[in-house]
Parts: C-alpha cells; structure tokens; sequence
C-alpha cells in the first residue's frame, strides 16, 4: 500500500446517485492493507437519541444533548453504535483517528455524556462503511471518491447538509462545476 487515507474525508462523487453513498462524506477510520473502515458524516436519520439511551437503560433530562442527530454511519453493522468526538479522552473502546479525534464503540462515552463529562464534541452514529483489501484504491482509479484532510469545523461545526459541499471545497472543488468523467493521457 502506498498511501493511507486515514484522517480524511471520502466526498462521493456527484455519479453515485444510485447508490447508499450518493452525497456522502465519509471519514475514514482506518485504511491499511487489511481494507478500509470509515463512517459517514452528514446523513442525519429519524431515530431520537433517545432511543439509543433506551436501548442501554440510560435516560437524561437535558434537552440540547436529546436533541442531537443520529447519523447514519454506512450500509453495515447498522445497529452497531459509534459516537466520533473530541477531545479523544480515556473510554475503553476508542480508536484514535488523530491527536485530537476518536470513534468509541463502549457504553462509558455514553454515560459520561449524559453526566456532562463527556467530550466537549460528538456525534453520534449507527452503522459504518468498509471495503475489503484493495477495494476503495480500485474506487479512487475508478473516480467515485476524492479525498481531502479531515477538517474539525465540517465534523462538528457544519450542518449537515452542507458537509459535503464544503468538505470537497478544501481541496478547491466545485461539486456543482465537476465533470464526472475520468480522462486518461
């Protein structure tokens, strides 16, 4: 492997509309010779957070934290939970994605949060994306993705669906001016 697209962005290209991906932005987790892992950022479902609290036996009171989306991470384990956060903190399932971010699959995030010591910034996730070993490098050669470093403001600052739009803006791309064409010299 070549390269490693951990800590950044996958932008689907405007081309996949048939597809679970169509105006995705994705944040890859891990990517190494094993495959590829990631969850999508800006596809905010129905289901009340609440729900979720339910299904652990948590409840909480506070309406700005009740009021928070759950995204829809990808087409697998969507029952599978994910809160994304920052400051990383000590949980006892985090991946580190960098210094200053993580993904953690254990309960203890969410117990934390709803005792207000959790992370200052979260968002929280059902389902995530994967590819087997050498799948997104033939989707990258194949133009469905492009790839930019992980900002925090896109994550956690954004709404929603304007994520994708200014995530392809940091690398200077106009999804609304791109051709979806791929040439060859």
């Amino acid at each position: 492997m070549k390269y490693s697209l951990n800590n950044h962005f996958l932008i689907a290209m405007p081309n996949l509309q048939e597809s679970p991906f169509y105006h995705s932005v994705i944040l890859v987790v891990e990517h190494n010779i094993g495959g590829a892992m990631g969850v999508i950022i800006n596809q905010p479902t129905d289901l009340p957070f609440a729900k979720i609290l339910e299904h652990f036996e948590l409840t909480l009171e506070d309406d700005v934290l009740l009021s928070k989306k759950v995204l829809r991470g990808g087409p697998l384990k969507k029952e599978h939970g994910f809160i994304l956060h920052r400051p990383i903190g000590h949980w006892r399932a985090t991946v580190t994605i960098n210094e200053n971010l993580g993904l953690t699959t254990s309960r203890d995030i969410l117990a934390a949060m709803i005792a207000q010591e959790g992370p200052d910034e979260a968002l929280i996730i059902l389902g995530c994306a994967g590819w087997l070993p050498g799948q997104l490098e033939i989707e990258m050669r194949n133009n469905f993705w492009l790839s930019a470093p992980v900002d925090p403001y896109i994550l956690f600052g954004c709404p929603h669906h304007e994520r994708w739009d200014k995530a392809a803006g940091l690398i200077g791309v106009d999804l609304e001016r791109l051709s979806c064409e791929a040439g060859h010299a």
